[in-house]
This record gives C-alpha cells, sequence and structure tokens, in this order.
C-alpha cells in the first residue's frame, strides 16, 4: 500500500499556497484510489449471481469466463466470492439484483437499463460459423447463396423477443431458411448452448449466426474444421446492433460499488483480455474492427426484464 506521511505533506506545503496544496492533495488521493484496491465493506463478498449451466459464461463449478474474472475482481479487492445461482431466463435481474440476492452481474450491455453497468470490458457480435471446408463466406443477407442454406439460429423464447440474425433474416425473406436451437434444451442436456454449433459440424444445417461468445467457444472444440466470421449487420437497418459493449452491472443505487469494480477491471485489464482470449471469445474493437485480443461485448442471448 502506498503511505503518504505526516513529513512529506509538510514538504509539498512549504512550497505551495493553500489553493495550489488542496488540488495537489485531491489528485495524489485520485491516483492512490486507481493505484490501490479499496477495502469492501467490513471485507464483506463479492456477492455474484449467474447461472449455473451456461458455458462458456458460467456454471455452478465455475468453468466459465464470467467466473474466472470474478475471481480476479474479488481476490484484487480481498473478498470473499460467493454466487447465488439463478436460470438466465425471464425475470432474472428481479429475481437476482431487485431481491438483493446478489450485488453484481458479470455481463450486461452497457446500455441496459435495468442496472447501473461499469465501463466496458469487452465488446463482442454475432458470428457465422461454417464449415472450414465449404468457403462460405456471408457479406449480406441479399447474397443469394443464403436461399439454399439451412441457417442454425438459437430460440430465445415465448415473449416475443427475436435476436438480430433472425430479425434480419425474415426481414430478407429467410424465415423458412431457419432451424431453431434451444437454448436451454432438456433437464439432461449438456451444454445445449452449443447445439447450434454441434450440428454445423455434423452437417445437419449448413451455417449457424449466434452471439459471438458460443459460436467462438463452441467451435473451438472442433480445431481447424469450422470456421467464425463475424456476422454482417444489415444497412437497411441501422438500429439492429450486431455487436454490443458488455459490462459489469449493479443497482442502480450502488455508485460506489461500481466505482471500485471499474478500478478493479482497469488494474487487471491484462488477466481480464487473457481469460477471453483462453475461451476463445471473438473481440470485437471498439472500431469495429474483428481482432483477436480481447476488449468487446457479451450480451447474454437471455437477457429478460
Amino acid at each position: 500500500m502506498i503511505v503518504i506521511v505526516p513529513s512529506a505533506i509538510t514538504a509539498i506545503s512549504m512550497h505551495l499556497s493553500a489553493g495550489q496544496l488542496a488540488c495537489t492533495l485531491a489528485a495524489m488521493a485520485a491516483a492512490i484510489a486507481l493505484l490501490v484496491p479499496m477495502a469492501s465493506h467490513a471485507g464483506e463478498p463479492l456477492r455474484v449471481c449467474a447461472d449455473p449451466d451456461n458455458l462458456p459464461f458460467s456454471n455452478e463449478r465455475r468453468e466459465g469466463f464470467e467466473n474466472k474474472i470474478a475471481a480476479i475482481i474479488a481476490k484484487d479487492l480481498g473478498v470473499p466470492l460467493t454466487y447465488t445461482w439463478y436460470k438466465q431466463r425471464q425475470n432474472f435481474f428481479r429475481q437476482t439484483l431487485g431481491a438483493h440476492r446478489c450485488d453484481v452481474v458479470m455481463s450486461v450491455p452497457t446500455d441496459f437499463d435495468r442496472v447501473l453497468a461499469t465501463q466496458p470490458y469487452y465488446r463482442s457480435s454475432y458470428v457465422v460459423v461454417t464449415k472450414t471446408s465449404r468457403h462460405l463466406s456471408i457479406t449480406s443477407y441479399d447474397d443469394p447463396i443464403l436461399k439454399d442454406l439451412k441457417i442454425g439460429l438459437h430460440v430465445i423464447g415465448n415473449d416475443g423477443s427475436n435476436a438480430p440474425p433472425a430479425v434480419a433474416l425474415g426481414r430478407h425473406g429467410l424465415a423458412k431458411n431457419i432451424v431453431g436451437f434451444s437454448m436451454w434444451g432438456g433437464n439432461a442436456a449438456q451444454n445445449p448452448q452449443g447445439m447450434a454449433i454441434d450440428a454445423v459440424a455434423q452437417g445437419h444445417v449448413d451455417m449457424a449466426i449466434v452471439w459471438g461468445p458460443l459460436g467462438g467457444h463452441f467451435a473451438s472444440h472442433y480445431g481447424d474444421t469450422l470456421a467464425v466470421a463475424i456476422a454482417p449487420s444489415d444497412p437497411d437497418m441501422p438500429e439492429l446492433r450486431f455487436s454490443y459493449d458488455m459490462a459489469l452491472g449493479v443497482r442502480k443505487e450502488d455508485t460506489e460499488l461500481a466505482s471500485r469494480l471499474e478500478a478493479s477491471l482497469e488494474r487487471h485489464r491484462s488477466e481480464i483480455h487473457k481469460s477471453l482470449s483462453a475461451y476463445h471469445i471473438p473481440v470485437v474493437e471498439f472500431n469495429e474492427g474483428l481482432t483477436s485480443a480481447p476488449l468487446a461485448s457479451s450480451l447474454k442471448l437471455s437477457l429478460k426484464h
């Protein structure tokens, strides 16, 4: 820890006016806040709500990249890390943060209005997963080749919401080409989030358009057999976003906690990037360029009010 001893303050004050001294001390305090982890409230744990079976994000065995990042932050703050497990489906935020069962959700879009979001720590995009051997390259939803392809998409829920790829494909007359895959599967299903990618590898569909962390992670299980490329946006629908800045989410009144989390994210930016890379999370730079060095977005396909 950095400590400013009284003698140092005295030496500074000998050469500065009272106003200058006050400004100098304020600047020094701000700098120290960034360098030294602030103590948690009386050692209270970092309480995180997460899905118990949603790789590559999280699971009860703490094997997801969000689990790894939460552990980095808790260690930095010098507090225990605890979890409340809750399926990320409808009412997730009401039943977790809203019910004070936890204090942090690890990945939310920065403009998600149900929470106070920190500064983003990565950005990602929807991606197209295909067999490498087929050399399929899609740059527009008007591409004639799409009319002959089966396209796997995740079915999000029954509340009328659709992922951006579903909206774009439907607008371009390709609804009949869509093959839906459940995000959740049955109780016995293992990694149901990866089934759309498995279907590409097994030849049941020609391509899958899925949220980047899912596509990158599950495609990596097949080595070079599968290719992952950023999904094109629809220029006719500029409001339909395919890339998102991802942040930590806390209750709107927890401004002090948000500040401490942001400082921790900044101190450990390099470690966080390594965690994203280890899980093959496709990262989009904030200027929309695809990169392998992580700083992107992680919208969960399941975000619900």
